[in-house]
């Protein structure tokens, strides 16, 4: 039976990290830490806990897979990734959980600026 459920863990951390590589470079660089603190953090917990981790970590990979073929069919409109959580979702929460949650979205929403680029004013000769 644990080696049936590590492989189900293993697996399904593989098929996030792939799915990742859908989105834009500043997300899949914070959904990969993300999902590697959490997948790490969650390593010792009891059975029940575990099958609702797993659980929840299986429905945003298929909302995640969900979206990524949809913003590769509408390909002239900006890519859009996430979903709103329920009221019910969010009192299941602990307080420690929802702290996380806020800076997730907090660094989730942060404008890119991994980049800069400038023009130069000098005259290239």
């Amino acid at each position: 039976m644990l080696v049936k459920h590590v492989s189900r863990v293993r697996a399904l951390y593989r098929r996030i990290l792939q799915l990742h590589r859908l989105l834009p470079v500043h997300l899949k660089a914070l959904g990969d830490q993300y999902v590697k603190d959490e997948f790490r953090r969650h390593k010792t917990v009891g059975s029940e806990e575990a099958q609702r981790f797993l659980q929840e970590w299986e429905v945003y990979a298929a909302v995640l897979r969900q979206q990524a073929n949809e913003n590769r069919q509408n390909s002239t409109e900006k890519a859009c990734f996430g979903t709103s959580l329920s009221k019910e979702k969010l009192n299941d929460f602990r307080d420690e959980q929802i702290g996380q949650l806020q800076e997730l979205m907090q660094e989730a929403t942060k404008p890119s600026k991994q980049f800069s680029i400038t023009e130069s004013t000098k005259p290239k000769f």
